[in-house]
């Protein structure tokens, strides 16, 4: 440790420099000075760690000397050894943040101990600051996965809203002020069967390669980038002060539609997502699910994608159900893990059937239809709908007589729940075509987009015009160009001017039109007005 004395008394400087074995105390003198101008000009070369120093010194005294030393060096130690016994002097050296106050003469025990303490403060304080920056290097270093863990967590529900609250605080993943989210799940597509460069093992690698070019790619502000239990990259979007949920459902729709283009650029791949609907911070889980749910739907709509999950709207009421068995049971038929569902069945009547008590399984046979039955009816759907067949036995549980009838019947319900599950899901399609075809039949005058369509739906572009070709089987465009030409068609065969049949269909141009609708027909409109008839009597 290094110790500068300032004394004016050369006798006394020499002395305390000189008369102490200050080596055997760890203690290194560094610099004799005469005053505190003389002591700062030789501190930036000198870099000592303690001043032993004296208050009554020409050019600068000592107090000017400590005011000035500690406004650069907070963390020096200042020892004072003075003639003067002096309370505002002793006063003034403690506001300064003097370590000690010493009156001459001081013995040199005193002196030593003085500058001792000085010492082990110090190197306890650079220990502290050490071990401090270390735990907040290693801290920083692990941040990054905690806040990666705790979303992944926070997703799958497995915290009560307290503990998520306090977590997102302490890892500063800045999501408390928030109340609205939305979640989307991206994957890379399928390799296909033409791909060189990667193989099916390369599969972790090009998940991780998307997860972080959507890192870069999403604004931190407005939307968390993160990965889940299976690889997949996981985009929370949160809602803005005041923002609609349709609007935050569009903000999405934009980002990740853009993302996937991004992605395709970069990685000369594609990759789809599924987008879930907006919720509180509590049901996040259920976002999560539906985004899970809507990205399997690729495998009908193709790759390179964002899928929306289709709401399936409710007939009746809701009833409550069990979280346990139930929800694992939830799970699978909304993920169309048909067979995992039967796992669970099969494993919960094996547990049921390992009872001698007929009793017993009857009760246990009771219960699981009180799970179909919460599960069915939650989602508002009727029963009778649902189970068609198998609905009577719901009312005559005791015709299951043996284990066989009961493990057939279980299963085909979940077969029966998730086909009527999944043919309304389908049905919110088909409905969705159905306005726009409406729409397209009332508006053929008007200038028509599949853009201002997916707007109006709160679905992306690319979604709805694959989704509009499935159902129809013909792209939006020929569809479109297919009607006005009809109906240009059959007002011209009635008798209308070639300008209004343009017109009439959306054409303000109509040597365009004319032009259009030769190539659609090959004939020329002209040729298909009628031709007026004589009526004169010979």
């Amino acid at each position: 440790m290094n110790l500068m004395i300032v004394e004016d008394e050369i006798r006394i400087r020499n002395g305390l420099a000189n008369g102490i074995a200050w080596e055997s105390h760890g203690i290194e003198v560094v610099g004799l000075a005469a005053d505190g101008k003389e002591a700062l000009a030789m501190m930036e070369q000198r870099k000592p760690d303690i001043l032993l120093l004296d208050i009554e010194m020409p050019e600068m005294n000592g107090l000017a000397l400590a005011e000035t030393v500690l406004q650069q060096e907070p963390q020096m130690k200042i020892v004072i050894l003075s003639g003067h016994n002096d309370f505002h002097y002793a006063q003034r050296a403690i506001e300064l943040g003097v370590m000690k106050y010493l009156l001459k003469p001081a013995g040199d025990q005193e002196i030593i101990a003085a500058v001792t303490e000085a010492a082990r403060q110090i190197r306890q304080s650079l220990m502290e600051k050490h071990n401090v920056e270390e735990l907040k290097r290693l801290w920083q270093s692990r941040l990054p996965q905690l806040q990666n863990d705790f979303l992944r967590n926070w997703i799958m529900n497995r915290y009560a809203e307290w503990e998520w609250r306090k977590q997102a605080m302490e890892l500063n993943v800045g999501i408390t002020g928030y109340t609205r989210f939305l979640v989307c799940v991206c994957e890379i597509d399928p390799l296909g069967e033409d791909e060189t460069r990667f193989t099916a093992a390369d599969s972790s690698l090009l998940q991780f390669s998307l997860e972080c070019i959507a890192k870069e790619f999403v604004d931190p502000t407005v939307c968390q980038a993160f990965n889940d239990a299976n690889g997949s990259t996981v985009l929370l979007f949160f809602a803005q002060e005041g923002e609609p949920d349709s609007e935050l459902t569009k903000r999405a729709n934009t980002v990740v539609s853009r993302l996937l283009q991004v992605v395709e650029e970069c990685l000369k791949l594609t990759a789809s997502a599924g987008l879930g609907t907006v919720f509180g911070p509590s049901e996040v889980v259920h976002s999560y699910r539906q985004a899970r749910r809507a990205l399997q739907e690729r495998t009908v709509y193709g790759h390179a994608i964002a899928i929306p999950y289709l709401e399936v709207k409710k007939e009746e009421g809701t009833l409550e159900f069990n979280p346990n068995f139930e929800r694992q049971l939830e799970i699978a038929i909304q993920t169309d893990e048909v067979d995992q569902a039967n796992g669970l069945i099969e494993e919960y009547l094996q547990h049921a059937f390992s009872h001698a008590s007929a009793e017993l399984v009857h009760e246990y046979v009771l219960y699981l239809s009180g799970v179909f039955t919460r599960f069915i009816q939650s989602r508002g759907f009727s029963m009778k709908k649902v189970l068609q067949a198998d609905y009577p036995i719901f009312r005559s549980l005791d015709s299951l007589t043996t284990k066989d009838q009961i493990m057939e019947w279980a299963k085909r319900v979940v077969g029966e729940v998730w086909y009527y599950m999944d043919s309304e899901r389908r049905q919110c399609s088909h409905q969705m075509v159905k306005k726009i075809l409406e729409s397209v039949e009332k508006h053929l005058a008007e200038d028509l987009s599949l853009h201002s369509f997916s707007e109006r739906l709160f679905v992306n572009p690319s979604y709805l015009s694959r989704l509009f070709k499935k159902e129809t089987g013909e792209s939006f465009s020929n569809y479109v160009l297919t009607r006005r030409m009809e109906l240009a068609k059959e007002l011209l065969t009635a008798g209308a001017k070639v300008y209004d049949a343009a017109n009439a269909v959306g054409y303000q141009d109509v040597s365009y039109f004319a032009k259009v609708f030769r190539k659609y027909f090959g004939v020329a409109p002209s040729d298909l007005r009628p031709v007026p008839q004589n009526n004169s009597q010979k």
